[in-house]
């Protein structure tokens, strides 16, 4: 059996495995093919990277972004880990180092585009530098009718079979209807080993608003945690630049990202943001996968998404390192009425476009929920949860009433107007307002005419908002927009059902206090001294700051304050690599000082065999003279000990091997006492 704990802590710098991974690692390992679905931030990568350094030959990455195969490049060669990607963002050096390394037999994993498997010569490369297994990243990207559909992902069936070598697929998005297309094009329909780690992200506290003047929402949600990592999702090219401006006038750092920008200046935002901490980017759905920042402390939603698995995305960019994260979620009328009529007025067969207004309902759901709105995204997922006291609704329970009354009423206005208006019209039937168009159609003889006084119109408009919301109307875009009634407002039409909806229809999650950051007031400053030393190493080196320490581990050595470097190395995501690379930088903003170490010594650092060491080394100083202190001076050297340390021989025999016969007669029956008394 594979033993992964040991490049666990020394490569990857971690003492356990997060929840669900451990398994997953033995699977994949073993050679099973597997699809896991786990949560953003879950740590699926180490699922793949992992398995690749205990498995012969090379690991095949797919990944979906250049920007985001480059990033885990950049933190596996920093950990020690021969990998590298053939991307069309390389410089010539970088692919010839990667040729290299393939012909030298060092490389371990191999990130690639889908894309690339289009080429005719990819396959017989393939081919030819021993590829044991294929790992594929964002594997929903396969679904033909996900939101996320990336043609080329179709092609790794076909080369899974070719190189008759297992697959390990991974999302963190897939409905049922989503694993089940991705076993049919990925695994031809055999079914893989499942792995099904929950879509909970307890981290993330939960919240949306109905729009209520959302430029001013956006900004006091912003200005609450400023300073903090942001991403701000909107619906228009135009509205991430006008909000990214609004956002710099008030003293924020804010710039727009979308498709419509030039290439160029795409790469230059996603730059910034991955290096530049309490940076916010404004950017439509084009800033989406392969954003591989862990500190993201809050994303926005200016405007609704178009599905539940979309927002669900798109929230899980926020807190990947665990630490506290927020999300507000705007929507309104307008909104509604726009993901409709995308559904409606797209090319999809109408089964698709069935299942696709079901998906937005789940995501209406969530937004008009009464109760927990994490029981409500999980139950979506299939997953039942108790309430989570993380959501604007645990936070603050709003208040209901009965609505029935007023549902009725407006859906008697439909009905009499023959669903041909809009909630504007219908409203003023309602207030009974003698407008031009209700005269004018003689709407004021209706039987619901002025029925609806007892409502102010911003109450009527909320009212109308839960009603698309609850999809009891849908907006007709054979009709201009023209409120329909569905067959679930029927029976509240007859008298036959109920529904309670919300009086508090501007929520305050915008108001709500922001998540302080992870430390003290008393560790703040040291904080802040090793984020400023790990900045000016991530720019020397031209890698996001992250790819040095993520912040976690930056807060842990803030909390604990390691003093040596045995102390350092059981600092969370600080492997072997990384300790000898960085840890006499970070132990000085710590400490004031280096602490002085031999080379052989210092590769044992964090580790049992340390601690054997400096035993031998004392017993060693109390024996350099002999028993007596009266023999000619004697010593081992350092690589020796680190040796007796490491291979712990536990008998004279192998010890004598190790040291020699001189220095076996003068230490070797203390340090065997040594190597016995360390169990």
């Amino acid at each position: 059996m594979f033993d992964a704990a040991p490049l666990l802590r020394d490569v990857f710098g971690f003492d356990d495995f997060r929840p669900g991974q451990e398994e997953i690692v033995d699977a994949v390992t073993l050679g099973e093919n597997v699809l896991a679905i786990m949560p953003t931030g879950g740590g699926k990568s180490l699922c793949f990277q992992l398995p690749a350094l205990l498995r012969d030959g090379v690991t095949v990455v797919i990944s979906p972004l250049i920007a985001l195969m480059r990033d885990q490049v950049r933190g596996l060669q920093e950990a020690g880990v021969e990998a590298g990607a053939l991307t069309s963002g390389n410089t010539p050096e970088e692919t010839d180092a990667v040729w290299e390394a393939l012909e030298a037999g060092r490389l371990k994993l191999l990130y690639m585009a889908p894309e690339r498997l289009a080429a005719g010569s990819a396959l017989g490369m393939l081919r030819r530098i021993n590829v044991s297994l294929i790992a594929v990243d964002e594997a929903h990207c396969v679904s033909q009718w996900g939101h996320d559909f990336r043609p080329d992902y179709l092609r790794i069936g076909e080369l899974r079979r070719a190189l008759d070598v297992p697959l390990a697929a991974f999302t963190a998005t897939a409905d049922a209807e989503t694993q089940d297309e991705i076993v049919e094009k990925l695994f031809d329909g055999s079914d893989p080993r499942k792995f099904l780690r929950g879509f909970d992200r307890p981290n993330i506290h939960l919240a949306f608003g109905a729009k209520d003047g959302p430029r001013k929402q956006i900004l006091d949600f912003a200005e609450a945690r400023k300073g903090q990592s942001g991403i701000v999702y909107c619906g228009t090219r135009n509205k991430t630049e006008v909000l990214a401006q609004a956002l710099r006038a008030e003293g924020h750092t804010a710039c727009h990202y979308h498709g419509g920008m030039e290439a160029e200046d795409r790469r230059i935002v996603e730059t910034r943001f991955a290096r530049e901490d309490g940076l916010i980017v404004v950017a439509t759905v084009a800033f989406g996968m392969g954003i591989d920042k862990p500190d993201i402390r809050w994303v926005a939603h200016a405007d609704l998404p178009k599905s539940i698995e979309a927002y669900y995305q798109e929230i899980g960019r926020a807190g990947r390192d665990g630490g506290p994260a927020e999300t507000l979620t705007l929507f309104g009328p307008d909104d509604i009425r726009l993901r409709r009529s995308q559904i409606d007025e797209g090319l999809a067969p109408s089964e698709r476009r069935m299942a696709d207004h079901a998906r937005l309902n789940a995501l209406l759901g969530l937004a008009e929920a009464l109760e927990c709105r994490r029981q409500t995204l999980l139950g979506y997922f299939g997953e039942q949860a108790a309430p989570c006291g993380k959501c604007d609704l645990c936070d603050s329970p709003p208040e209901v009433f009965d609505g029935t009354t007023p549902v009725r009423m407006a859906l008697s206005a439909i009905l009499r107007t023959e669903e041909w208006f809009g909630a504007g019209h219908l409203i003023d039937i309602l207030l009974g307002n003698e407008t031009d168009k209700v005269r004018a159609r003689r709407h004021d003889n209706l039987s619901t005419w002025g029925i609806g006084k007892d409502w102010s119109r911003p109450q009527w408009q909320a009212i109308f908002r839960q009603m698309m919301g609850h999809d009891l109307v849908r907006p007709d875009p054979e009709r201009h927009g023209a409120l329909r009634m569905t067959e679930a407002a029927k029976p509240i039409l007859k008298g036959e059902a109920q529904i309670n909806l919300r009086k508090d229809t501007i929520r305050k999650a915008t108001r709500r206090p922001a998540v302080k950051m992870m430390v003290s007031d008393e560790d703040a400053p040291l904080l802040s001294a090793l984020k400023a030393k790990r900045r000016a190493l991530a720019e020397n080196a031209r890698v996001p700051a992250y790819v040095i320490f993520p912040d976690r581990t930056l807060i842990e050595m803030a909390e604990k304050r390691p003093a040596t470097l045995d102390d350092m190395a059981r600092i969370s995501g600080v492997g072997a690599k990384k300790l000898e690379r960085y840890g006499d930088t970070f132990l000085e903003v710590l400490t004031g000082a280096v602490e002085e170490l031999h080379p052989a010594r210092r590769k044992l650092a964090g580790r049992d065999q340390g601690d054997i060491y400096d035993r031998l080394l004392e017993v060693q100083a109390r024996l350099s003279r002999g028993p007596d202190g009266i023999d000619k001076p004697l010593t081992c050297s350092a690589s020796q000990l680190a040796k007796v340390a490491q291979l712990r021989p536990n008998d004279p025999r192998g010890m004598e091997q190790v040291l020699g016969d001189r220095r076996h007669k003068r230490f070797g029956v203390a340090f065997l006492d040594v190597l016995r008394q360390a169990g």
